[in-house]
């Protein structure tokens, strides 16, 4: 412990926190999945009775409504999650790459980007409900009222529309976190590669493709992967835009977990749907490692 435990022994609060934290609970969450935990033990939920996989059976079931209900949300969270994690990466891309470059006002363009990054969740996506507002909100009142571009003043909150206005906000939060990664990756490129290829008469989409995409390829795999763990994950924004109750449209998984729970006070169902998350979460972790880790060897 003289020796070498100085370390382990200033690691071991932020060890002790983890373990509270995150860990007991996750255990506390599994163990509640194999019974039948409604409102009537909250009290004491061990002494609900033992459901064993019932209530697993119960969520997979895609013939029942609730099977069903989950079914929907997942694929709901999957096209939002793709697409939020897609315009995410190119808004970050295309905004690293166009500040590369030194012009005036540069560190203030950067700071002003940023902005939704540091900004609180809930005063961000509060302000946004009452933009997305069908009334008196600023998104209708630009788009119909300005610039004619609607039939009328549509609804933004609820409906077919509410997915539109989801991605919408979980783009903005998103973008400036992959700007930051992406601007600080660009960094570590050598600008005698842009020159060199400049002096053989190549373009700047062929730089990009060339050179700053192959460049970006380390940054990018861990950024695709903490932006799609973040998205499929959050639940601040849908709960903070929509309320308790999401529309159909943008229900996402998150938020169908929760009303499952909290809402219908069923907590063995919805912590059965949180284990069956956190297994599907591991899987497509555990194999986009393995896929970019492959490329990875195959380059070199």
């Amino acid at each position: 412990m003289r020796q070498g435990g100085l370390p382990y022994l200033l690691l071991l609060p932020a060890l002790v926190l983890e373990l509270l934290i995150h860990l007991v609970p996750m255990v506390v969450g599994i163990v509640m999945s194999f019974r039948v935990l409604t409102q009537f033990f909250i009290r004491d939920w061990s002494t609900a009775p033992w459901a064993g996989l019932g209530n697993y059976r119960l969520a997979v079931n895609f013939n029942a409504p609730v099977g069903q209900a989950l079914l929907h949300s997942f694929w709901v969270t999957c096209m939002f999650t793709v697409l939020a994690v897609g315009l995410s990466w190119l808004v970050g891309t295309v905004a690293a790459i166009l500040m590369q470059d030194a012009f005036r006002g540069r560190g203030v363009l950067r700071t002003v980007f940023l902005v939704p990054y540091a900004l609180p969740v809930y005063a961000a996506v509060i302000t946004w409900a009452f933009m997305f507002q069908r009334d008196n909100g600023l998104v209708n009142h630009v788009l119909h009222d300005q610039l004619h571009l609607t039939s009328g003043q549509p609804f933004w909150l609820i409906g077919d529309n509410s997915f539109t206005a989801l991605v919408v906000v979980s783009v903005w939060r998103s973008w400036p976190f992959a700007f930051l990664c992406l601007m600080a990756g660009l960094q570590n490129i050598p600008r005698e590669l842009y020159e060199a290829a400049s002096v053989d008469g190549a373009g700047i989409w062929q730089q990009i493709r060339r050179i700053t995409l192959p460049s970006l390829r380390p940054v990018n795999q861990v950024l695709v992967l903490v932006l799609f763990l973040w998205t499929f994950n959050d639940f601040n924004t849908p709960y903070v835009l929509f309320g308790r109750s999401a529309p159909q449209a943008a229900d996402l998984i998150s938020i169908h977990i929760y009303q499952s729970s909290f809402v219908t006070w069923n907590f063995g169902t919805g912590s059965a749907m949180s284990v069956l998350l956190l297994l599907f979460l591991l899987l497509v972790t555990a194999g986009y490692l393995i896929a970019t880790s492959r490329g990875r060897k195959a380059d070199a």
